[in-house]
């Protein structure tokens, strides 16, 4: 192992409003009719695609929100610790540890769409909210690369130690890093592709996410097993709260009031939940069962769904965010880590597809994984 990092219906409520003309009664106006029962409509059934990466099945899972089950299995990328889905839905990008490359696939075909080789060890692959570039962390070289949206190399940034998760600001303006290695939470100019600042956070960091405001960004932690909330601003911790297993990857509800951790802890104690945080008393607000080892987790744009991977059992929970429960559990591939939300639902295809990735010649090769806390 090279690091401490891991392999990571809503209920409607209908509400009959019966409206009577005040002082008006079918006997006093043989015309009027009485209101009819009225009632919400219901909500709109959670339509989309989810994309999972199975890290030990080196294959792709996408999943059907509306009805949660996998339409089809994109093999041949080995390894693959993250997913990504691009602002317009067009192309999902999945980095493969094993061959040190970032491929784009086209959500519609699910046919490769391009390639590039990355630093050793890559992690995470993220677009900025404009969709102009890629980015990738290289968790053995110590730096983020930086592509176009089509995966022409355009920049390296150093940063040093391990850097991991990460996520654009939703301004564009910056990315946030989570340094696992150096225990620090690191932001880059996305204008100019510099690092600017490194804030200590006192353990290793696994993954961040960022404000709706782009003011503050919320790390887990993953010894002591904990969420840090940083000031982008100030540049210091602003809060904190603890967390009862070893977190992966935390995601913030659409309105940024709430962050779920999902506490994925150690195969010789997996943690089986979600910790639900109030971001603005950083205390925790609740918990939702889910399977073993929550790694990745996503929410979808209405804030009603969120889907999570189970690193040690394989699957995605599907969890109903207004009744805070697990509603299904759906079976995937080997080790589970990353995963992304696209608006779009998934095309139609065979129950299996597979790509042929053609490793970079400058890609590294050899990289096995980043431990328990990735």
């Amino acid at each position: 192992m090279r690091s401490p990092q891991a392999r990571m219906a809503i209920t409607v409520v209908v509400v009959a409003v019966v409206a009577l003309a005040a002082g008006c009664t079918a006997t006093d106006d043989p015309t009027a009719n009485p209101s009819p029962p009225a009632s919400n409509p219901p909500a709109p059934e959670i339509q989309g695609a989810v994309w999972v990466a199975n890290e030990g099945g080196n294959s792709l899972s996408v999943i059907d929100a509306a009805t949660s089950t996998v339409v089809t299995t994109v093999d041949g990328i080995d390894g693959p610790h993250n997913v990504q889905v691009g602002p317009d839905g067009n192309r999902v990008y999945a980095v493969s540890g094993h061959a040190s490359t970032v491929a784009a696939l086209d959500a519609a075909t699910y046919r490769l769409a391009g390639t590039a080789a990355t630093g050793a060890g890559p992690s995470h692959v993220v677009l900025s909210p404009d969709g102009q570039k890629t980015y990738v962390t290289n968790y053995d070289a110590g730096s983020v690369s930086v592509y176009s949206a089509d995966l022409a190399p355009s920049d390296t940034v150093n940063l040093g130690g391990g850097p991991h998760g990460m996520r654009p600001s939703p301004d564009g303006t910056t990315l946030v890093v989570a340094n696992l290695k150096a225990g620090t939470v690191d932001v880059i100019d996305t204008r100019t592709d510099t690092k600017i600042a490194a804030v200590p956070v006192g353990g290793p960091v696994v993954q961040v996410a960022v404000s709706p405001d782009s003011r503050y960004a919320y790390a887990s932690v993953s010894q002591p097993p904990s969420v840090v909330k940083v000031d982008l601003q100030a540049r210091i911790v602003a809060g904190q709260t603890g967390v009862p297993a070893s977190p992966a990857q935390v995601y913030l509800t659409p309105d940024g009031r709430s962050l779920l951790s999902a506490d994925q802890g150690s195969q010789d104690k997996p943690g089986t939940a979600l910790s639900l945080i109030d971001t603005a008393t950083m205390t925790t607000a609740g918990k939702i069962a889910t399977g073993s080892g929550p790694h990745g987790v996503v929410i979808d744009p209405t804030g009603r769904r969120a889907w999570v991977t189970n690193v040690y059992d394989s699957t995605v929970s599907v969890i109903d965010l207004t009744a805070r429960a697990t509603v299904a559990t759906i079976k995937v591939g080997e080790k589970p880590n990353g995963i992304s939300y696209a608006a779009r639902p998934p095309a139609p295809t065979a129950a299996r597809t597979s790509v042929v990735l053609a490793v970079p010649s400058a890609a590294a090769s050899g990289h096995e994984g980043h431990g328990e806390h990735g």
